[in-house]
């Protein structure tokens, strides 16, 4: 893949993560998948090639990063087409940048290494059972009691929720509205706090929990910035979070590009290979060229955040044509492979299982179109 974008210093780091990935991840992916989680134990190996720290400040181990280098990594981390891998041992990149921005110094100092040192585990608490996306409505609420706040209500669909160290929680502390909302650092080990497992669709080796708070004592030093900022500090995340899954999205459909094409050179079918038939070739065309604007678009958007710019409405709709993408190459990926595509155990068959919470995690479709409109003054 040529593009203008990358660095010497990118290309080394693609280098040393894929195969890390070829090593580690690769060759384990369908038996975690079938086991419904991966070892603890790799979030230290990651954190052994630097991976956990990237993008986290110096002071508490990180390495500043630019955006080229986010999609350096997640698009080498959805080689293996495992995205229930990638989603938990990478879901401090969603939990743990409000306690990098915002939380109190002595919290940061304490937890942050932990956490890019792959000891520890970090997650974030938005999404409630009746609410989805809607965070200025949300109903989990932290009262202030001396010292502490108390917390109750529940969060679901919650990535490593399952056996997160740290949890940041979006809580209501104020009036309605997101006026409201404030960010509270829960510890995993919190009396009152309790986890249910959800089995999912895809995402198999993600854990994924709905979290119960139980008047859940929480010392008001692991405020996350001032109370009644927390909306803000969410809309902040959500803008890399939708840049590093439309990044995923686009390298998961070109594994299927990559799988079929391979597939069908290979697979024989009257008395020929399938790469020979009209039809599949045409179907190959069609993908690939679906990843290519997907990517060219990805590139230029990071471009654009490298320069100052805030391109939200762009952003919005990136998240969608690569989502749109991966839906697109898995479902023509399967179709290549036929009754093979069907199988467990086969990359093609893992993405397409994943291809809806992509388009779901994060924002949904709908909302990422709403958002993009409003932006666009319409």
């Amino acid at each position: 893949m040529t593009s203008p974008f990358y660095t010497a210093e990118h290309e080394a780091y693609r280098d040393v993560l894929r195969r890390f990935v070829a090593r580690e991840i690769e060759p384990h992916a369908s038996e975690w998948d079938e086991a419904g989680e991966f070892p603890r134990e790799l979030y230290a190996r990651a954190a052994g090639i630097g991976l956990l720290a990237l993008g986290f400040p110096e002071e508490f181990g990180g390495v500043a990063v630019d955006q080229f280098m986010k999609i350096v990594v997640s698009q080498e981390l959805a080689r293996p087409g495992a995205g229930g891998i990638a989603a938990s041992l990478m879901s401090h990149t969603i939990g743990a940048p409000p306690i990098a921005r915002a939380a109190r110094p002595e919290v940061r100092a304490r937890v942050l290494p932990e956490v890019l040192s792959g000891q520890k585990i970090s997650a974030l608490a938005i999404t409630e059972p009746g609410g989805g996306s809607d965070v200025a409505n949300l109903r989990t609420r932290a009262r202030r009691e001396g010292d502490h706040y108390v917390v109750n209500g529940e969060k679901t669909f919650i990535t490593s929720g399952m056996r997160a160290d740290y949890l940041t929680v979006a809580v209501r502390t104020g009036a309605e509205g997101g006026s409201g909302v404030s960010l509270l650092l829960v510890e995993g080990d919190t009396p009152g706090l309790l986890r249910t497992k959800l089995k999912k669709m895809g995402w198999w080796a993600s854990d994924t929990a709905t979290l119960h708070f139980d008047n859940c004592r929480v010392p008001a030093e692991n405020l996350i910035g001032e109370e009644g900022q927390g909306f803000k500090l969410i809309m902040h995340n959500f803008n890399s979070e939708r840049m590093g899954m439309a990044a995923s999205c686009t390298a998961y459909a070109r594994v299927c590009l990559e799988e079929a094409i391979a597939y069908a050179k290979q697979r024989t079918t009257f008395g020929k290979p399938i790469a020979q038939h009209q039809v599949i070739r045409h179907k190959l065309v069609d993908m690939a060229q679906r990843v290519a604007a997907s990517q060219a678009m990805l590139e230029m958007l990071a471009w654009r955040l490298t320069q100052g710019e805030s391109p939200v409405a762009e952003i919005c709709m990136m998240k969608n044509q690569a989502t749109q993408t991966m839906a697109f190459c898995a479902s023509e990926a399967v179709q290549i492979f036929g009754g093979a595509g069907y199988m467990r155990g086969v990359k093609v068959e893992r993405i397409y299982r994943e291809v809806k919470v992509n388009a779901i995690g994060g924002g949904t479709e709908e909302i990422m179109k709403d958002l993009a409109s409003r932006q666009m003054g319409l």
